[in-house]
């Protein structure tokens, strides 16, 4: 299992290509290909997690699944929390693992996601239904007060979860149901 406390932050670009090209202008080095996952949020029926602002997460992705505990955001010009992950061998399993013990899934999100890396932090091109994104990860060990150097400017931070930014923008852009899925996710999975 590993453990750390999140630093995150998501920026909004016009394309994957012109997220791509300010991180690699910066000299970051991708390590992980463009993939799809499939997230799912448990919660108990009262809502308990939700409550303490916490979030369960099962991610689906290729030949790999984790479960991730995430706790509640401390304050800061980031998203800062812990986070505890750990591989799992049987994601269905685990799912019914999960609503034996009473939790249910309350939002599900898929996107296609690539990660770079450059002093100790992960940057991530990130395309969802509604926009393209990047967002950062720096792990415990690297600088907890320094956002990367292409998140300089503090107004273009976005700290909403995907849910929530969802929830916000679903109408605008036509979309129907609770759950932010493709209808037909692209075959480069």
């Amino acid at each position: 299992m590993s453990a750390m406390l999140e630093r995150e932050i998501k920026l909004r670009f016009a394309n994957a290509q012109e997220a791509r090209e300010a991180v690699r202008a910066l000299g970051a080095s991708l390590v992980r290909e463009r993939r799809f996952q499939d997230d799912a949020l448990f919660d108990n029926e009262r809502e308990e997690l939700r409550a303490r602002r916490c979030a369960l997460r099962l991610r689906r992705e290729r030949a790999r699944s984790y479960l991730t505990f995430k706790g509640p955001g401390q304050p800061g010009p980031m998203k800062l929390r812990e986070e505890l992950e750990t591989a799992v061998g049987d994601a269905d399993a685990l799912q019914r693992v999960l609503e034996h013990l009473g939790l249910r899934v309350w939002f599900r999100y898929q996107k296609y996601r690539e990660e770079y890396t450059l002093d100790g932090v992960v940057a991530a091109s990130t395309r969802r239904l509604s926009a393209r994104s990047s967002s950062s990860k720096a792990p415990r060990r690297a600088s907890p007060r320094r956002p990367p150097p292409w998140a300089a400017r503090r107004r273009n931070y976005i700290l909403e979860s995907y849910c929530g930014l969802f929830i916000r923008y679903r109408d605008a852009l036509g979309f129907r149901g609770a759950h932010m899925i493709f209808d037909e996710p692209d075959r480069l999975t």
